[in-house]
């Protein structure tokens, strides 16, 4: 099967580029002397996941290795998959609690996030009533931009306090996410970031240590700060995502190129406006997403970069507005398109804002290796 041979918009995956991101992340993190634990809610897929997981270091009861999830969904999918140690990295809800002590008893080594004294007591109680005993990390703010306990907050040790040693929950560590280093002008600044990152997480394991607590997980992780950091002293685990396949945003930041962008969304072009110098295709919103992430970044790519078949950027051409179904190309500086150039039925891909958003319009990857041949395709999910 070829690209010509799709209906679009689909959703298109560079293998060469994936295993490339993938194999640069694993040599940085692995350097620094700690274990990667990928993220995986932009990937929703074993087939993309598992070329994260090889080489991993696991045990004979957590093959093939680690994984970070966003949803109980993912947790669900990846356990069926063979995965078992789970970290769930968005703060429990109790509402949820019923449906990790499920995933627990079919074999999951499942590791949950709080916050807060409520919810150490919520979680301790809830564990009892179940007959299970939840493990949990206690979230640290190492920049302002979320939830978590702030470094030097004594509220950490009455939840570490609240978690250990009860019948239904145990304290494992701490963890971070340095999300505000999406909000970095330059590499500099996200070197800064992801060491105050580190030193905010250790701390708190110090802390925690020095009371006489377990902290057996020390927990940092964004794509940003994993991608620049230089120093992992005191930190055993790495968590990010979106490094696999980058986007605009990343390479907005700095830290990888739009030819390190393993997604793309094949188009075609249904139509033009020249009075208004566009060119109309059947990627909208809805294919794309509303990110606008790169609005506030020092080039504003619209919903887009608009490439070749072979994924090449087309001089200056940017999807600059969206409809539901409709996407509207334009360059980005006003200058007239040769509309002879795009005729209608033109194949075109689209290099998107945010993979995460991007692919979660989709239900499945087509994947390339650099030539516009349909080499696999690989299933994903969404939702909760």
């Amino acid at each position: 099967m070829q690209l010509t041979d799709l209906e679009t918009p689909a959703l298109v995956l560079d293998r060469n580029r994936l295993d490339h991101n993938i194999a640069r992340m694993r040599e940085h993190i692995t350097s620094l002397g700690v274990a990667l634990r990928p993220h995986v809610k932009t990937a929703k897929s074993m087939d993309v996941v598992q070329r994260a997981l090889e080489g991993q270091p696991g045990t004979p009861e957590h093959r093939p290795g680690g994984v970070t999830v966003s949803t109980l969904k993912e947790a669900e999918y990846f356990l069926s998959n063979g995965v078992t140690d789970i970290l769930y990295a968005v703060g429990i809800a109790p509402n949820k609690l019923a449906h990790v002590a499920e995933l627990m008893a079919k074999g999951a080594d499942m590791t949950i996030l709080l916050d807060s004294a409520e919810a150490a007591d919520i979680v301790a109680q809830k564990g009892e009533a179940l007959g299970v005993q939840f493990a949990a990390l206690i979230e640290i703010d190492s920049d302002g931009h979320r939830s978590g306990i702030k470094p030097g907050d004594p509220r950490l040790l009455e939840i570490g306090n609240r978690l250990h040693g009860r019948a239904g929950s145990r304290l494992r560590g701490v963890m971070t996410h340095a999300g505000d280093s999406y909000n970095s002008g330059s590499t500099d600044a996200i070197r800064a970031m992801a060491e105050r990152e580190r030193a905010a997480v250790v701390e708190c394991a110090r802390a925690l240590r020095d009371a006489g607590l377990p902290c057996d997980i020390v927990s940092v992780g964004s794509t940003p700060t994993a991608t620049c950091a230089e120093s992992m002293e005191g930190v055993t685990e790495v968590r990010a995502g979106v490094f696999m396949f980058f986007d605009l945003f990343m390479a907005g930041l700095g830290v990888c190129t739009t030819e390190d962008i393993a997604l793309s969304v094949l188009t075609s072009v249904i139509g033009h406006q020249e009075d208004r110098n566009w060119i109309i295709t059947d990627a909208g919103w809805m294919a794309m997403s509303r990110d606008r992430g790169t609005a506030k970044q020092r080039v504003d790519q619209g919903y887009g970069v608009v490439c070749d078949l072979a994924s090449r950027p087309i001089d200056d051409l940017i999807v600059a507005d969206t409809n539901q179904e409709h996407g509207i190309i334009a360059d980005r500086n006003g200058r007239p398109i040769d509309m002879s150039m795009f005729p209608v039925g033109m194949l075109l891909r689209i290099l998107p804002n945010h993979a995460c958003a991007t692919a979660a319009q989709h239900s499945q990857y087509h994947v390339v290796a650099g030539e516009p041949v349909v080499e696999a395709v690989w299933p994903r999910f969404s939702g909760w």
